[in-house]
C-alpha cells in the first residue's frame, strides 16, 4: 500500500475522532510552546547581558579587595580595605603598551540636594580616564581635568536620574550648585542617558566628581574601593591583567606563596561566567519544559493503544482482504506521527506567540532562533514515532481471525 493512501486512511481515522484528536495533541502543544518560549527568554536573556557587559567596555579590567586571610572566606567588597593610591602609581610605573586607561574609584551614599529638592543617590570619585573606561559619553558641558582632581576642585557630573530629580523645573544643571552632605558642588556637564542595567541597576543615578574631591572630603580614606583600567584591545586584556596582578602583589609586598589581597577580573571572564549561567538555567527550564512532551508522548502511546483496541475488526477485514502487517504498522505509525508534527506545528504558533506576548507585556527581552524550531519538529517525529511504535507493532501482529471475531 502506498504512503499516499496510508496518510488518507490515517487522516480519515484522525477525522472521525477530532476532539480526541485534539486532547491528544495537547500535550505536545503544550509541550514544544513551552519549550520555545523557555529558549526564547533563556537566549534573549543572555544576549541582552552579553550586550549590556559589553557595552559598559569589553577591553575593561576591575580590581577590588579581597580577603586572603588564611583559613577564612575569600571575600570581595568595598567593607575590605587592601587597594591603596601607591597601587595605582605602582600600575603606572609600568608604562605598559598593554594598558591605555587607569582611575581610581571611591563612591559614598548620601542625599544630593537642590533648592527643596532632595535626591538619594551615591557620588563616585574618578579621574577623567574613567568616561573612557566605562565608555560613558557627555550629553552637555565639559569633563573635569587631571589639574581639577590635582586641586580637588568641587566640580560634579550627573546622570539623568539625578537630573530628573534635582531639577524638576526643567531648567539647564550646567553651572548650578548642588550639595552632596552639605559640599557644594558646580555641575560642569551630564551623562548620556544608559538606562537600566540586566541586572535591574539604574546606570543614570549617579554623580561623577574628582577622586581627590570626594576621598578627601566626603569618604575621608585613604583607601580605593576598585580601580579601573582598560586595555588597549580585547586580545590585549590577558596581557595587561597579568601586569596589573604583578604590579599590586609588588605594590603590597606579597610573597611569592601568599595568595592575592586583592582579585583582578576582565570584562571577558564576567561575560563568559554571566553566559554559563545563564546558560545553565536556560538548560534547566527548557528540560522542566519538556516533561510535558513526554507527558504528551505518553498521552499518544495511550491513545494509540485505544484506538487498536477500537479498530481491531477493521484491522482483521484489511488482513484478510491482502493488507500485509507492515502496511498495518505503517498505517497506525502514520497516524501517531501525524497526531505529534499537528501538535508540533500548533505547539511552535502557540510557543512564537507566547513568547512575543512575554517580551510585550513583561518586557523581557527573547531570542527566537531557527534551531529552536527545527530542535521542536525533530523532537516531535521522534516523539511520534517512539511511543506510536509500540501500539502499531502490536497492530500488525493481530491473527486476522481472532481480529474478526473480535467484539
Amino acid at each position: 500500500m502506498s504512503i499516499l493512501n496510508l496518510l488518507k486512511i490515517a487522516f480519515r481515522a484522525l477525522r472521525r475522532n477530532k476532539l480526541r484528536a485534539f486532547l491528544t495533541m495537547l500535550g505536545v502543544i503544550i509541550g514544544v510552546a513551552a519549550v520555545i518560549a523557555m529558549m526564547a527568554i533563556g537566549q534573549g536573556s543572555k544576549q541582552s547581558i552579553q550586550s549590556s557587559l559589553s557595552g559598559m567596555g569589553s577591553n575593561m579590567i576591575t580590581v577590588q579587595p579581597q580577603s586572603n586571610s588564611p583559613g577564612s572566606v575569600r571575600l570581595a567588597g568595598s567593607s575590605i580595605q587592601t587597594l591603596k593610591l601607591e597601587d595605582i602609581e605602582a600600575i603606572k610605573r609600568l608604562q605598559s603598551d598593554n594598558i591605555n586607561g587607569l582611575s581610581p574609584v571611591v563612591s559614598s551614599g548620601g542625599q544630593a540636594i537642590r533648592g527643596g529638592n532632595n535626591w538619594p543617590t551615591s557620588i563616585t570619585g574618578i579621574v577623567p580616564d574613567y568616561l573612557h573606561i566605562r565608555q560613558l559619553q557627555l550629553q552637555d558641558g565639559i569633563m573635569f581635568s587631571d589639574n581639577d582632581v590635582k586641586k580637588s576642585a568641587k566640580v560634579c557630573l550627573l546622570g539623568k536620574t539625578v537630573i530628573d530629580n534635582l531639577f524638576t523645573d526643567g531648567s539647564n544643571p550646567i553651572g548650578q550648585i548642588i550639595r552632596f552632605k552639605s559640599i557644594p558642588f558646580q555641575v560642569i556637564g551630564t551623562l548620556v542617558s544608559k538606562g537600566q542595567s540586566n541586572f535591574g541597576q539604574d546606570q543614570d543615578d549617579i554623580i561623577l566628581a574628582p577622586f581627590s574631591t570626594v576621598r578627601n572630603r566626603i569618604t575621608a580614606t585613604n583607601y580605593l574601593q576598585a580601580i579601573y583600567a582598560s586595555a588597549v584591545s580585547e586580545a590585549a586584556s590577558d596581557a595587561a591583567t597579568a601586569e596589573i596582578t604583578a604590579a599590586i602583589r609588588e605594590s603590597h609586598k606579597l610573597l611569592p606563596s601568599q595568595d592575592n589581597d586583592f582579585q583582578v577580573r576582565t570584562q571577558a571572564q564576567l561575560i563568559a561566567t554571566i553566559t554559563a549561567t545563564s546558560s545553565m538555567l536556560t538548560v534547566l527550564l527548557t528540560a522542566i519544559a519538556g516533561i510535558s512532551l513526554l507527558i504528551g508522548g505518553i498521552g499518544i502511546m495511550n491513545i494509540m493503544y485505544v484506538s487498536v483496541t477500537e479498530r481491531t475488526r477493521e484491522i482483521g477485514l484489511r488482513m484478510s482482504i491482502g493488507a500485509r502487517g507492515k502496511d498495518i504498522l505503517m498505517q497506525f505509525l502514520i497516524e501517531a506521527v501525524l497526531i505529534s508534527i499537528t501538535g508540533g506545528i500548533l505547539g511552535v504558533l502557540l510557543g512564537i506567540t507566547s513568547a512575543y506576548l512575554i517580551a510585550y507585556f513583561l518586557q523581557w527581552p527573547i531570542l527566537i532562533s531557527q534551531s529552536s524550531i527545527v530542535i521542536s519538529f525533530l523532537v516531535c517525529g521522534v516523539t511520534g514515532i517512539f511511543f506510536g511504535y509500540y501500539p502499531a507493532q502490536k497492530a500488525s501482529k493481530l491473527d486476522p481471525i481472532e481480529a474478526l471475531r473480535y467484539e
